[in-house]
This record gives C-alpha cells, sequence and structure tokens, in this order.
C-alpha cells in the first residue's frame, strides 16, 4: 500500500525548458552582482566549492585559476558548472538564493504542469504524503511550489530532499528518504523522467513510475518502470 509519493521535479512536476531557459539563465546573469556583493557571507558554500574546483583542477576538467578574495575566478567556475550541468550542491545553493530574490520581486513564477495541483490535492486528500527529491537546493525546491503559475502549494508538501541527503542515483538515497518519511521503502512510489534514478529507488524497493513529458528525453523501451504522461494518470 502506498502512503507517499515522491517526486522530482525537472521533466515530471515543471518543464525542462521552464529550468533551463529561464531559471539557468536568469541566475548566470546575476552571478556578478550576486557574488561581488555577498562573499564574505558564502560560507561553507565557498568552502564546498573549493573543493570541487580543486578536484576539476586535478582531473585536468577546469583549468582556469579560483581564488576565493577574487569574485571573477568564482563567477568564473560557477559559469563552467552551470554550462556543464553540473549537480553541485554549492551551486544549487547559490542559485537558490538568486532565484529567492527573482521569486520575491516578482520577475519569477515557476511552471508547473496543468495537472500537477489536480494530482497532488487528490492524494493529501486521500492522506498520503508528497515530498520532493530534486538536485536543486532545498530553498530552490520550496520556491517553485511556493510561487508557481498553480499559486502556492507549499502547505500540499510534506518533505524536501536534495543532494545533500545523496545522489538520486544511489539506492541508499531512497531507502533515506524512506526512513525521513517514515514509511518503508515499499510503500512509497517515485515518480521521475529519468531511468537511472528509477533503477536507484527500484533497487532501494520503492515502486517507480517514468515521467513521460513534452520536451523530455526519449527513453529506450524496455524499462522496468510504469510509464505515465500525467500524475493524475498514476495508479495508486
Amino acid at each position: 500500500m502506498i502512503k507517499a509519493i515522491l517526486l522530482d521535479i525537472e521533466g515530471t512536476t515543471t518543464p525542462i525548458d521552464f529550468v533551463h531557459k529561464k531559471l539557468f539563465p536568469f541566475a548566470k546573469a546575476r552571478l556578478n552582482d550576486f557574488i561581488g556583493a555577498g562573499l564574505a557571507s558564502l560560507g561553507n558554500t565557498l568552502v564546498d566549492l573549493r573543493a570541487e574546483y580543486k578536484r576539476d583542477f586535478q582531473d585536468q576538467i577546469y583549468g582556469r585559476n579560483f581564488n576565493e578574495s577574487d569574485p571573477a575566478t568564482i563567477v568564473n567556475y560557477l559559469e563552467f558548472l552551470i554550462d556543464v550541468d553540473r549537480k553541485s550542491t554549492p551551486l544549487k545553493s547559490i542559485q537558490g538564493e538568486i532565484w529567492k530574490a527573482g521569486y520575491e520581486s516578482g520577475e519569477l513564477v515557476s511552471e508547473l504542469f496543468p495537472d500537477v495541483f489536480r494530482a497532488i490535492e487528490n492524494w493529501r486528500s486521500k492522506g498520503l504524503s508528497v515530498a520532493i527529491f530534486s538536485s536543486g537546493s532545498v530553498l530552490a525546491q520550496q520556491l517553485i511550489f511556493k510561487y508557481s503559475n498553480a499559486g502556492d502549494l507549499g502547505p500540499f508538501i510534506s518533505a524536501y530532499f536534495d543532494t545533500t541527503t545523496g545522489k538520486k542515483q544511489e539506492s541508499a538515497s531512497y531507502s533515506t528518504i524512506a526512513r525521513e518519511l517514515g514509511v518503508k521503502p515499499g510503500e512509497m512510489l517515485f515518480v521521475s523522467d529519468v531511468v537511472t534514478e528509477l533503477d536507484a529507488a527500484h533497487d532501494a524497493g520503492a515502486r517507480t513510475a517514468l515521467s513521460m513529458r513534452p520536451g523530455n528525453g526519449l527513453v529506450k523501451a524496455p524499462i522496468a518502470h510504469d510509464a505515465v504522461g500525467s500524475l493524475t494518470d498514476l495508479e495508486i
């Protein structure tokens, strides 16, 4: 019996184009101002970013300089991480803070697929928990559901999980999330557009469903997961 629904964001609740063509460029265009004004307040985020840079430099993935006291070198590295679509925890944290200002000013309104609100409202009316697991920071996730084209869906979401919980391609992450939600893995249903993430959740014992949205990448058959074009199509 399913007791909790765990949702990916990009390609599941939100169009991929909104993330890549709206959110990413919005943050990238404001990196200089954000880093220049807030360098002293980055704290552990900057420490984590420096550690990631060292790995990239040692592996000859990124060869430019990085100096904690030089905002321009930090911005250069952050732009590189955006360009390669790195699921970097410190990058996602910085992006989240930039998007927060954009949402609060009204410059940003998140896009949700039309069925998302109906599905979540229906699940909650049945007593199911609804949680989010995304590579974006918890803050970024909360903003998407608070400032959405369907209104504030925040009250419907029980919990948010990001890469600080674990990687989305690792089964241990889903076991951890199930424990946090107070359910067994088999009582949790995870929906995503990425097969490797679904494979990891399935290995942890969770039920899975592939999100088949317009704009999502093609998936080679066969796959060991149910497939749905709308969250309202899920059989709970």
